[in-house]
């Protein structure tokens, strides 16, 4: 296996990314029950013969997948609580955001006239972008919206920087502050999405999962009999693998970041033409 600490990712030669799964809840889900099945099976079939039969060794095992089965809920849990808090705070940013960008566009009219219009014009792009940055799933497409943004932010910036060397009075300096808010709104709002659950507490998690379900394959007394019952245990852990990442993939899951506020915001400055971006900017 291959590490790359400055990119986070590490990678299972010849085959794809762990960030890929994991972006993929659905190939999550797939791939823990897979290997959670396999893990039950492989406890019954290859060292369920090792299982002594006494009552002591019985109770013994007993208390051991108690145990091991209490530490995989609580792990799950925690981590489920990590996913939400995420999620959450993606939500959150994306409200700060569009309020940045909705007071920056009010505050836009202390500015002289010129300007106020082409701060406007401006601001109403990079709204587009921004909501195109949550809605869009695809890598190449995103990788040019990034640059669309990062264009249009350096020409906002442009457009106050003179205003703001040439004049001191209060009024404006409340509009360079509310377009600093815009501009620094983006890289929290960046910063939250890279923000996932780390790769060792998957690791973690998974461990103990595998550890869980050969305990209960290597204590089953008549698995051949009851194969079905016994993968209801593997297929539960799956599901919640498949919600953790779920909530923790930003694009890849069901469970998303819609943009409702930067939307509503688009409504409110173009209610003529809201929710039509056009060809140029898509």
């Amino acid at each position: 296996m291959i590490f790359r600490t400055s990119q986070k990712i590490f990678y299972i030669p010849g085959l794809f990314k762990i960030k890929y799964i994991l972006d993929h809840p659905f190939i999550t889900f797939s791939l823990t029950l897979v290997i959670c099945s396999a893990s039950v099976w492989f406890g019954n079939a290859a060292l369920s013969k090792y299982r002594t039969k006494d009552s002591e060794t019985a109770s013994d095992l007993g208390i051991i997948q108690t145990a091991t089965l209490t530490l995989l809920a609580l792990i799950i849990g925690f981590t489920f609580s990590m996913a939400i808090d995420r999620h959450d705070q993606r939500e959150v940013l994306e409200e700060a955001e569009a309020n940045a960008i909705g007071t920056e566009f009010l505050r836009a009219d202390l500015l002289p006239s010129n300007s106020t219009s082409a701060i406007k014009a401006l601001l109403v792009r990079y709204l587009d972008q921004r909501i195109l940055f949550y809605t869009e799933q695809n890598e190449e497409p995103l990788q040019e919206i990034s640059k669309r943004t990062d264009d249009l932010e350096t020409a906002l910036w442009q457009e106050v920087l003179p205003l703001a060397r040439s004049q001191t009075h209060a009024m404006l300096a409340l509009a360079v502050s509310g377009m600093n808010d815009v501009l620094n709104s983006r890289g929290y709002t960046q910063a939250a999405w890279w923000n996932r659950i780390p790769y060792t507490a998957w690791g973690l998690m998974g461990a103990i999962a595998i550890c869980a379900n050969l305990l209960v394959g290597f204590g089953a007394r008549n698995f051949t009999h009851n194969v079905a019952l016994f993968m209801i245990f593997p297929f539960v852990i799956a599901v919640s693998f498949f919600l953790i990442a779920d909530i923790d993939s930003p694009r890849g899951g069901v469970i998303r970041v819609e943009p409702r506020n930067l939307l509503q915001l688009k409504n409110t400055l173009n209610p003529h033409g809201a929710g039509k971006l056009s060809t140029s900017e898509k």
